[in-house]
């Protein structure tokens, strides 16, 4: 019962930070108008001066005043933003951005050309960058990857585990899944409701849950706490079967795990909430199910469900 409370408390604290966190506003409830001043576009900025990225795009051409040359910088060069400046008579974008590679290389360009073709050079920007630009293609990969060796194992009338399926005794990858399906969906309302909240933290992040609003915290404490449960749960595998099958047993989770997090964040944030909290009815029952084995062994550590020869490596636990 206090794993099941403990689920329904993360739950319930989803649902309601995700409704009522809202970003803040000038006082008047509108949004500034970038073009009205430099100061006013630098305090809307994600990014802000000193700000360090790297260049993406093979080319990026800097224009150099009095905006009559141009000089390139390549993929993998270095940028600092130096300055800003708006010109409202620009109908494609009022805001410049005035960017140094070196003492020589110095120009301007426009702004959402900059941030197409850049990504911040702090190890967490590029992450997410890397992450959210191309996590399809792992997912389909892994999972192709793993269910070719499933038909190959069923071929062979050999056993493997699979989570929710012939799981291992660890409760574990029910708690790292739930976890990952519950980041999923705040990372979802973040998106919906106050996405200029995530642009602030791709372009400025941290790891301190308290340095930033609470529900990127909450986004921030999930991620930290998918990481704790993976380690015990690599700990508690391999306790358990041995590496060929641990290693499978570890495709076949990461697709799961793929399989939710695309599930949670791509469908309407409301149908999220309401397919988390099936799913944490899901794992409470599996939860609940776990206390079946209160003996381990005292050679291997794989758990038994009573006292005498382990099965799994033979040893007399009296």
């Amino acid at each position: 019962m206090q794993k099941s409370k403990y689920i329904l408390i993360l739950l319930l604290l989803v649902g309601l930070v995700a409704c009522y966190y809202h970003p803040d506003l000038p006082a008047d409830g509108t949004s500034e108008n970038k073009t009205d001043s430099v100061p006013e576009a630098l305090h809307k900025r994600a990014y802000a001066l000193s700000s360090n990225f790297e260049v993406e795009a093979d080319t990026l051409w800097l224009h150099q005043l009095p905006f009559m040359d141009t000089i390139s910088v390549v993929k993998g060069n270095q940028l600092v933003v130096a300055e800003f400046d708006v010109h409202p008579q620009d109908s494609v974008d009022s805001v410049w951005v005035k960017v140094a590679r070196d003492q020589e290389t110095i120009g301007w360009i426009q702004e959402h050309k900059l941030l197409e073709n850049i990504v911040p050079i702090d190890p967490i920007s590029q992450f997410i960058h890397l992450f959210s630009s191309s996590h399809t293609l792992p997912f389909f990969l892994v999972l192709a990857v793993f269910f070719l060796w499933f038909v190959y194992r069923a071929v062979q009338r050999k056993q493997i585990k699979l989570i929710g399926l012939n799981d291992i005794d660890s409760v574990f990858p029910i708690i790292l899944s739930f976890l990952l399906a519950v980041a999923a969906t705040v990372y979802n309302s973040i998106q919906h409701f106050v996405p200029e909240t995530w642009e602030h933290y791709y372009y400025d992040p941290t790891l301190n849950p308290f340095d930033v609003p609470f529900i990127l915290g909450l986004f921030i404490v999930c991620v930290g706490m998918i990481l704790l449960f993976g380690v015990a749960m690599l700990d508690d595998l391999f306790h358990q079967v041995k590496l060929e099958t641990a290693f499978f047993y570890l495709l076949g989770l990461a697709s799961y795990c793929i399989f939710l997090y695309i599930f949670f964040t791509c469908i309407w944030v409301y149908a999220a909430y309401i397919c988390l909290a099936v799913y944490a009815v899901w794992c409470i029952e599996r939860l609940k199910k776990s206390d079946k084995y209160p003996y381990a062994c005292g050679a291997c550590g794989a758990k038994m469900r009573t006292k005498g020869i382990c099965p799994h490596c033979g040893a007399l636990n009296e």
